[in-house]
């Protein structure tokens, strides 16, 4: 039997040209961003690590959650809570930021705010070329991102989102077959049967795969 790409690997050892496929979960060190297996980023094979060019303003306490088998387009941006400003005042100038007086003057008003939670992007996700997620925004299972898009609120699973901002384009499967598909999982399925009917989880049917699970 022919290998299998090893997800503790930083790329695919399966195949030794797709050096440019980084699997994300072994280059990220920031306890604020979790990953899963098989997840990975398409550098191209010269853009700077992931975490520190394609994820802005990570200071926490929110988190950039990415599920399993998901593929991420060079250039894709999240934008996380971190870089937000003050929207409920009379000014957007982030006082807080620059310690000292202006700090003690306003922390409490600002920690006061109400800011976005984590951002979550679930699994067999698709995101395109240079696509933003803004801060606090949840993408579903299966769903696509348009290339260039600019994600401003939660796409659910399986739809496609292209545009800036994001608009609905279509959904992938009509809702029974969306219920299918979240409850068979495929992604959560061992290494081994994903392998065994790869064909069907790419080519084949939401029944198919539900008889298989």
């Amino acid at each position: 039997m022919q290998s299998l790409p090893d997800p503790d690997q930083p790329t695919p050892t399966s195949r030794a040209d797709l050096t440019n496929v980084i699997f994300l979960k072994n280059a990220i060190e920031s306890p604020l961003i979790d990953v899963g297996d098989f997840t990975y980023y398409d550098d191209e094979g010269f853009r700077p690590p992931f975490e520190q060019a394609n994820v802005k303003y990570l200071y926490g306490p929110q988190r950039l959650v990415l599920g399993r088998f998901t593929a991420i387009a060079p250039g894709a941006t999240f934008l996380m809570p971190g870089g937000n400003h003050p929207m409920i005042g009379p000014s957007t100038y982030p006082f807080t930021m620059f310690g000292g007086a202006w700090q003690e003057a306003t922390l409490e008003a600002f920690l006061a705010i109400e800011q976005p939670g984590d951002t979550v992007v679930g699994n067999d996700v698709w995101i395109g070329r240079d696509a933003t997620v803004l801060p606090g925004v949840t993408i579903g299972d299966g769903a696509i991102i348009g290339a260039h898009s600019v994600v401003t609120k939660d796409v659910h699973p399986y739809e496609v989102v292209a545009g800036n901002p994001a608009r609905h384009v279509r959904m992938r499967f009509d809702a029974r077959d969306v219920e299918r598909l979240l409850a068979v999982r495929w992604w959560d399925w061992p290494v081994e049967k994903i392998t065994e009917y790869a064909a069907v989880i790419m080519a084949g049917s939401p029944q198919e795969l539900e008889r298989l699970s």
